[in-house]
């Protein structure tokens, strides 16, 4: 005889209210950090009392670990679907454009992840360990292959990553920067895809 499942699914109130209580929290956190924002603030982000919002997440932390987990999938996406069988050049490429696509989707996000890192990653770093660490060895080790087949130029794939990240994410967390600098932010933007596109293009064409 099967095992009834007893556990009660969540009503859309309160399924409401934990989205409520999560995008407050990434607008508190990617402003303030994670020492510098209280449980007070993202209550009050959220429209509710602090209470209720306990009611949903036990701390400060919960929150901003179910917020990192939700960021982690977000961004190994992109380098997950990175296609082994596909033309080198074509889908680095690809990844770059979904990686500024991402920095102009989600500022807030990139900025939370920035300031968890600077940290030193104390939340987030068995994630690091166990999830993306393999994710980047795996990847460097087929971009280099495509290297030494003579697909792309010959440069060091860990760098060439960490020169990805580093590039496409600045749009994100120094957005306040360039809007400064670049005030017309749809021209901006487009520029900022034709150079990057075209800084890698030359970077790994041979």
């Amino acid at each position: 005889m099967a095992t009834e499942n007893t556990e009660k699914k969540p009503s859309r109130i309160q399924l409401r209210n934990r989205r409520k209580i999560l995008d407050a929290a990434l607008d508190v956190f990617s402003r303030y950090g994670f020492r510098g924002a209280t449980l007070d603030q993202i209550a009050e982000t959220a429209g509710l009392s602090k209470p209720n919002m306990l009611y949903y997440f036990a701390s400060k932390e919960a929150i901003h670990i179910e917020l990192l987990n939700t960021l982690m999938d977000e961004w190994l996406a992109p380098l997950e679907e990175m296609d082994p069988e596909g033309a080198p050049l074509e889908e680095l490429l690809r990844y770059i454009s979904r990686k500024m696509e991402m920095s102009r989707a989600y500022p807030r996000e990139s900025r939370l992840f920035a300031n968890e890192i600077t940290q030193g990653a104390p939340r987030i770093g068995p994630h690091l360990h166990a999830r993306l660490k393999p994710l980047f060895d795996e990847k460097c080790i087929l971009i280099r292959g495509w290297m030494d087949d003579g697909k792309i130029a010959q440069i060091e794939p860990e760098h060439l990553i960490f020169s990805i990240w580093a590039i496409t994410q600045h749009y994100a967390d120094f957005a306040s920067q360039v809007q400064v600098l670049l005030p017309d932010v749809e021209t901006a933007q487009k520029g900022a895809d034709r150079h990057v596109e075209m800084l890698f293009n030359k970077l790994l064409s041979i």
